[in-house]
């Protein structure tokens, strides 16, 4: 069994990471499950009773939301049609009890290519906060997860909070999932959507995010370029707009059913822009 330590304060959680190494540690929804033969021989670095780690604030400049901000929390705040993809997202990851204690940043720390809220913050175009006793940095979150399971966080980092810049006009969001079945489920293919509108319903802005179907969820440049200056339609989705989507066969779905759901399901997403 190794250390745990549960500070009371950030700067005394990153001393304690600078004199690590630690592995942080909020709602350890997918830590924990990962070792259900043993109890855990990592440092762990309870962040849970970090007051400025939690909660979402609004300022001028957009949104922040705190790294050990709760699923449930999202569900809860009262947030603009630009979130509305991030909060359905919420409402799919586990049940109730995940919900109450998973965490975005641990979310996204965890860099599973099946992650519920990393096409979301794609769509968003979010930036990750770091913190470490020496210095503090911001990253894309398209800079930040790099692969499966893997992260530009360095091992004395810790991640504070995900920001969301306002977006320069009327804005709004979709997530679509494919699972299984329609809850507790790892995704078998989501989409993300976000786009800015002017005063005559057209797209000024287009993101469009595509998750377990590569290591990493990917964006959809093509696609989000042919979007600028129509209305939502689904018609304008083309095959090819999925090249730069990697899926594999397992046990969850073939790759060829991966790409064909993917088609669909970014057709939904653009459609559901629509309404």
């Amino acid at each position: 069994m190794g250390r745990y330590l549960r500070p009371a304060s950030l700067p005394e959680a990153l001393a304690a990471m600078a004199a690590g190494p630690y592995l942080p540690l909020a709602g350890g929804t997918d830590h924990y499950p990962a070792r259900i033969d043993g109890s855990p021989d990592e440092d762990l670095l309870d962040l849970t009773a970090i007051p400025c780690l939690r909660g979402i604030a609004e300022d001028g400049s957009g949104w922040r939301f705190g790294a050990a901000t709760t699923w449930t929390e999202v569900i809860e705040a009262e947030l603009p049609p630009l979130f509305a993809g991030l909060k359905a997202a919420a409402r799919e990851i586990g049940g109730a009890q995940i919900q109450n204690a998973g965490t975005l940043g641990g979310n996204l720390c965890n860099a599973s290519p099946a992650a519920d809220g990393t096409p979301n913050w794609l769509a968003l175009d979010a930036e990750v906060e770091l913190a470490s006793a020496v210095d503090r940095r911001t990253l894309p979150v398209v800079a930040f997860v790099l692969g499966n399971r893997r992260t530009a966080r360095r091992p004395d980092e810790i991640v504070t909070a995900i920001r969301v810049r306002r977006p320069g006009g009327s804005a709004r969001s979709v997530f679509l999932k494919l699972g299984a079945r329609r809850y507790l489920v790892i995704s078998i293919v989501m989409v993300a959507a976000v786009a800015t509108f002017d005063a005559a319903g057209r797209i000024v802005h287009a993101r469009v995010a595509v998750g377990a179907c590569s290591t990493v969820p990917l964006r959809l440049p093509a696609l989000e370029a042919r979007l600028v200056g129509a209305t939502p339609d689904p018609a304008l989705v083309e095959p090819a707009d999925l090249a730069p989507l990697a899926p594999i066969d397992d046990v969850r779905g073939t790759a060829a059913y991966r790409r064909d759901a993917a088609l669909t399901l970014v057709r939904r997403a653009i459609e559901a822009l629509a309404r």
